[in-house]
């Protein structure tokens, strides 16, 4: 066979970007040893994966399931208690103070009695100058 062309594969592997990555998929399969189903002609590897997949000598679903497993990424995981949250600095007195707030307007006060968002932030009136 002289050259290989993508028109040669699109019929077997519809997508030509798809056809790409089944492609570079089994060149890396050869590289790293895998038996050959068609003579190599003195071939780089991407040449040699595309004359196979043109000339039907591999299975190209499975190439395409290899290739989806090889790029899915599963993290494990190993802490057991996931419910344990580490409070910052602060973030007590925050929660304190908001729920005190939220009381308060639920017992139908003044908006005006309500602590105002610096007054449970902690910020004065001196730091602002």
């Amino acid at each position: 066979m002289a050259r290989v062309t993508v028109e040669d594969c699109v019929d077997k592997v519809e997508n030509r970007f798809e056809l790409v990555m089944v492609a570079a998929q089994r060149a890396r399969k050869i590289g790293s040893g895998a038996h050959l189903t068609i003579d190599r002609d003195n071939d780089k590897n991407p040449v040699v994966a595309l004359r196979e997949i043109a000339e039907e000598t591999i299975a190209v679903p499975e190439l395409k399931e290899e290739l989806i497993q090889t790029h899915q990424k599963i993290i494990e995981n190993d802490e057991e208690d996931d419910s344990v949250i580490d409070l910052m600095d602060g973030e007590e007195e925050w929660a304190t103070m908001a729920s005190k707030g939220a009381l308060e307007t639920s017992e139908d006060t003044d908006e005006d009695e309500l602590p105002s968002l610096e007054d449970m932030a902690g910020v004065s009136e001196e730091d602002d100058e």
